[in-house]
């Protein structure tokens, strides 16, 4: 057995950070009241943390790399039909980037949404007043209803599936853990170096950065 670095340090903490703030936002939204502002931060949080996943999913290390891992009708027919190559099982599975895909998908509409939506209570977005009543209220409506409900499932899915592969004796919460895994193949192992996390930490700042102007974006004094 080889001992292959997969999932660098930044790719880690994304995943449990995430993991955390996502916890978080669907009991603030529960508790309602005061907690939404949390709520609000929380959000502002995975915004950025999903801008950050964008970038490093370009220039991260190797396993984390979309393009590595990207679910295409070859490796899931391999996957599938019992013929995964090594490469198709040592980072994400081509279905567990289906369920990543998905994850990231809902978690951006459910922050685009939330910057738009206006429950008239106790929440209202930073960009509210950029957009109509009536997109506003549709915006509320998939924030609270289906976005909600859809992202619930999807957490609950990942979390039955890492069950499930825990009772194979493979083990996924370890690698995402320490960063390891142990492979039979010696396979490109992610780059995880000073220089990789300090490059994490500016993308970082760039994700916050971004963050910080779209929200702003909704306090300009409007023209005309």
């Amino acid at each position: 057995m080889n001992s292959v670095r997969i999932w660098d340090l930044p790719t880690r903490l994304f995943h449990w950070a995430l993991a955390a703030c996502v916890i978080a936002l669907v009991i603030t939204a529960k508790v309602g009241g005061d907690a939404m502002n949390w709520h609000i931060r929380l959000g502002y949080a995975v915004f950025a943390l999903l801008v950050f996943r964008l970038l490093w999913g370009v220039v991260g290390g190797h396993w984390s790399r979309f393009v590595n891992f990207f679910p295409t009708p070859g490796r899931l027919s391999r996957y599938l039909g019992g013929r995964a190559a090594p490469e198709d099982t040592a980072g994400h599975t081509p279905l567990g980037a289906l369920s990543v895909f998905a994850l990231l998908t809902v978690l951006s509409a459910q922050v685009g949404t939330g910057l738009f939506a206006d429950d008239e209570i106790a929440f209202t977005g930073p960009l509210t007043a950029l957009v109509s009543g009536s997109a506003a209220s549709e915006a509320t409506s998939w924030h609270k209803g289906w976005g909600q409900y859809l992202l619930i499932g999807l957490v609950v899915l990942h979390v039955v599936a890492i069950a499930f592969y825990q009772l194979k004796r493979r083990d996924l919460v370890k690698p995402m853990l320490v960063g390891d895994k142990q492979l039979p193949d010696a396979l490109t192992a992610s780059r995880d170096t000073a220089g990789t996390r300090l490059l994490a930490l500016l993308l970082l700042g760039l994700a916050a950065g971004v963050v910080a102007w779209v929200v702003q974006l909704g306090q300009q004094p409007m023209l005309g």
